[in-house]
């Protein structure tokens, strides 16, 4: 690190706070600095590249340097670098952005809310669910019910939902009305005895007897990943949602599914709520929607909710929610030609492809010594790092071992994210090739080969 005080480090330090990262630790570690990026790598400020191994954070499908997107933002700031969409104005590639979606939902749906991430979209989702039971007249049913484990993100609604403590402490959250169940984890949480698919009947009438419990006419929805991510790439367990959605149409519970990671084709799929099977009633998305090179997010909802929403503004007049940047032109008209580009090139057929390598070298790592779970599908995936293969057993986190594998892969070149219970998570770029695979994955077994010293110096 620099000691010039005029230096990018120094004045870093001086001015910049930052998110996720200990405030105390940084002014010794100071900020590794990137300045370009070439399709999946990056390279920081002395110029060494990495292979981008959680496309930045779990977004940047394309890479980090299509000329098509920073075209397309170009024309629309030369047009109309900005116009809003309150009180019934409009922007073309906001219009034609949404026809698109609602064209391709995974399951029927009649409109899109334009936001500027995930977490604001999650947090719209707490207030249409409490908007919409009070325009029919149930102003008690109100609860929602996420998930231990889950991550669906960091405004004072999102991170109440979001069922990691972190997001908790000393925050004031979660906020009254949001609840949490079972974390959807066989590796942990299923019983010896137990197999995969019983697990998941176990959780679903854990889940039932929470409903009854609370009262199922104070309980409003249900919010989901398809697949945790932040919370550790965990896939559900065999027969998971086919056992839950029933119980919540049993009780009139609205269906969030949160798709801010898994949308467009994560999974292969456009959606992950196809490769489910998931009948939501509510869809957030962000990310990968504008392959981030523009911040945006939406919710997309069924006819059935719109329509309770257009009977709240006869009862209340103006719907008095929004965002100064919702649907604003610039990530509208980037997410829309991300779109295109992923139908031209076919990414799904990529995605699908180039899947079959990544989980094989993915899959493979379950034999190394630290490895007591890999996990993932489509281009996703976690290795979760064990004191004791044998019992299951996590190392003290105290310990920091997966942040120390990961400090050594960015040694190898190569950037991947610790995540909780010392998992290692992978999510690259939608347009990685084998060989490019098979360098990331050569790379984070060097580092686990590395580990191996460290890990026996613990003791």
């Amino acid at each position: 690190m620099s000691t010039n005080p005029n230096s990018p480090h120094a004045r870093d330090i001086a001015s910049h706070l930052h998110p996720f990262t200990n405030l105390a630790v940084h002014p010794e570690m100071g900020p590794h600095i990137f300045n370009r990026g070439e399709g999946v790598y990056v390279f920081d400020d002395d110029g060494k590249q990495y292979i981008e191994g959680l496309a930045g954070l779990w977004c940047a499908s394309l890479g980090f340097s299509e000329k098509r997107l920073v075209k397309a933002a170009t024309k629309q700031m030369e047009a109309l670098p900005f116009y809003h969409n309150f009180a019934h104005k409009a922007v073309e590639p906001a219009i034609e952005l949404a026809d698109f979606l609602v064209e391709h939902a995974p399951v029927p749906m009649s409109k899109v809310f334009f936001t500027n991430s995930g977490s604001e979209a999650n947090d719209t989702q707490v207030k249409l669910v409490w908007y919409y039971n009070n325009v029919l007249g149930r102003p008690e049913k109100k609860k929602i019910i996420a998930r231990r484990g889950a991550y669906h993100g960091i405004t004072l609604a999102a991170a109440s939902l979001t069922g990691m403590q972190y997001a908790h402490n000393a925050f004031d959250v979660p906020l009254n009305n949001i609840m949490h169940t079972d974390c959807p984890h066989f590796y942990h949480h299923g019983l010896e005895s137990e197999s995969e698919d019983e697990f998941s009947t176990r959780l679903a009438t854990n889940l039932e007897q929470l409903i009854t419990e609370e009262g199922p006419e104070t309980v409003a929805a249900f919010i989901a990943e398809p697949f945790l991510g932040a919370g550790g790439v965990i896939p559900p367990p065999k027969g998971y949602y086919e056992k839950a959605q029933p119980i919540l149409d049993a009780h009139d519970i609205l269906f969030i599914a949160d798709e801010v990671i898994s949308g467009f084709y994560r999974t292969g799929n456009m959606f992950a709520t196809e490769t489910y099977g998931l009948k939501p009633d509510l869809i957030s998305m962000a990310k990968q929607l504008s392959a981030a090179y523009q911040p945006i997010g939406a919710v997309m909802m069924t006819e059935n909710i719109h329509d309770v929403l257009v009977e709240g503004s006869r009862k209340f007049g103006i719907f008095g929610t929004g965002f100064t940047y919702s649907g604003h032109p610039v990530p509208a008209a980037v997410a829309l030609e991300t779109q295109k580009i992923y139908q031209e090139r076919n990414i799904g057929a990529h995605v699908n492809e180039v899947s079959i390598p990544f989980q094989k070298r993915l899959k493979a790592l379950a034999d190394h010594p630290l490895v007591g779970e890999s996990r993932g599908l489509g281009l996703i995936g976690g290795l979760e790092l064990v004191k004791d293969k044998a019992t299951r057993a996590n190392f003290d986190p105290a310990q920091k071992v997966a942040p120390w594998v990961a400090e050594r892969a960015i040694d190898h070149g190569l950037i991947v994210r610790p995540l909780l219970n010392d998992t290692i998570a992978f999510c690259p770029p939608l347009i990685i090739d084998e060989g490019q695979i098979n360098d990331m994955f050569d790379a984070i077994e060097r580092a686990l080969d590395d580990a191996m010293t460290y890990v026996a110096g613990l003791d």
